[in-house]
């Protein structure tokens, strides 16, 4: 084996990435489901729908358009719609269910997908070992640190959760939320392009090639059978100074 990072291809990441990528977004949907089902976000979105049929059909509007076609009604019809919205957010029952609807959907989305990672990304690889997920085990790649050493349960916690979870998915998560909530516009797509930037530039333009995570914690993806692995900083030591002490005798003989 050779001490020097042996960076893992390319294509292998991306197919380890996928692999896990999908698996990833069905545990984060269980565990959405289940959270729904505990917080009761249903009872109050069922509620909410009944609010939103109950004044349609009052006014007879729907209240589920465009801005465009909002602007292409006559005047009577849109009399009708703003009556319809003003008697909606007037009803203490319905903006109570529109309210708890918005915070569940945050906290459902952002539980769901936080225990998701903690499972798939650092529990997973802490039992298999070399920072490994299922699809890097399968594609033999595995997770170290820069310096060759096996990397710890600190350093897989800040890459999962400071790394791919808060910056690579729950800001894109949050500022799309945004975006169709209308809430954010240009300055959420920019910011969603600065982030993609970023992270092509680190994969591409980094002696690593290392994502934005990696950066963070310190950590390269290698082909683990191919990679000498050091278990502590004083087995790394130790080896270099062999090194050196070998050739210190070879330039004497």
């Amino acid at each position: 084996m050779n001490y020097d990072l042996q960076k893992a291809g390319m294509w292998k990441r991306a197919a380890a990435w996928m692999f896990d990528g999908i698996l990833l977004g069905i545990l984060a949907v269980a565990f959405g489901f289940l959270l729904s089902g505990l917080l009761g976000y249903n009872r109050y979105s069922d509620a909410l729908d009944r609010s939103y049929a109950e004044y349609e059909t009052e006014y007879v509007v729907e209240f589920d358009i465009t801005q465009e076609t909002y602007l292409a009604m006559t005047d009577a019809q849109r009399q009708s719609y703003d009556a319809a919205y003003q008697a909606l957010t007037a009803d203490e029952e319905a903006m109570h269910a529109y309210n708890m609807v918005l915070n569940l959907t945050l906290i459902v989305t952002t539980v769901g997908i936080l225990l998701a990672f903690l499972l798939w990304e650092f529990l997973i690889p802490l039992q298999l070992g070399s920072g490994q997920t299922l699809g890097k085990k399968i594609f033999g790649l595995g997770l170290i640190r820069n310096d060759g050493v096996r990397l710890n349960a600190l350093q897989l916690f800040t890459r999962t959760v400071l790394g791919k979870y808060t910056i690579e998915t729950m800001i894109p998560v949050y500022i799309l939320l945004m975006i169709f909530w209308g809430t954010m516009g240009l300055a959420g797509t920019l910011i969603l392009l600065a982030i993609l930037l970023a992270q092509i530039v680190s994969m591409t333009m980094t002696r690593t090639n290392s994502a934005i995570h990696d950066l963070m914690a310190g950590t390269v993806v290698v082909d683990i059978a191919s990679q000498m692995v050091f278990h502590s900083t004083e087995e790394l030591m130790a080896f270099q100074k062999q090194l050196h002490a070998e050739r210190v005798s070879r330039s004497r003989s």
